[in-house]
């Protein structure tokens, strides 16, 4: 079967984002059933109905490769026990111009890494509501991980193996509901 094509979404702007090296290691991961692309949102403008005719060409391109995925995983911190202003933008963005959304039908993961014990679990609830409201097919189940430095090393693999497994069980699960969902 051919690979899916994977938008992934890392909901942080910050250059050394612990986000960023998971989506990276999943993308490793899930490379025998995804071809991942990550998908640029700290570029966008601010949401603003008065410039969504045209829109801008960040946001073109950036509803453009949302389009072309045909499945997508966000990997998310937490600001402020919700979502990241910057994926928030980028969520709206997606949805419009009015009856322009490039979010329906596709399937979707969340997932995300922090420093802390509770993790992600916070912004991981509001996701689901909002991408689910969007016409998202979320996967079940829920994976929050607490970020160790040792964890991901300089090539994007998963150092410690308990925490590989669980990670690649969660790619597994993904494609195989991707999957489903495409054919």
């Amino acid at each position: 079967m051919a690979k899916l094509k994977l938008g992934v979404i890392v909901g942080s702007n910050r250059k050394e984002s612990i986000n960023r090296k998971l989506a990276q290691a999943l993308a490793g991961l899930g490379s025998d059933a995804f071809e991942a692309t990550f998908i640029q949102i700290d570029d966008l403008p601010m949401y603003n109905q008065d410039h969504e005719n045209p829109v801008p060409a960040p946001v073109a391109r950036f509803k453009s490769e949302v389009e072309a995925s045909q499945a997508l995983l966000f990997v998310s911190p937490e600001h402020s026990r919700s979502i990241p202003a910057v994926l928030k933008n980028a969520i709206d963005w997606g949805m419009r111009p009015w009856g322009k959304t490039s979010w329906p039908d596709k399937p979707a993961a969340i997932i995300g890494a922090s420093p802390g014990v509770i993790s992600t679990a916070v912004v991981q609830q509001h996701l689901r509501a909002v991408l689910g409201d969007q016409g998202l097919h979320l996967v079940g189940g829920e994976a929050y991980i607490q970020f160790k430095p040792e964890m991901i090393d300089a090539a994007h693999e998963v150092a410690d193996p308990n925490v590989k497994t669980f990670l690649k069980a969660f790619v597994d699960k993904f494609a195989g509901f991707a999957g489903k969902l495409a054919a």
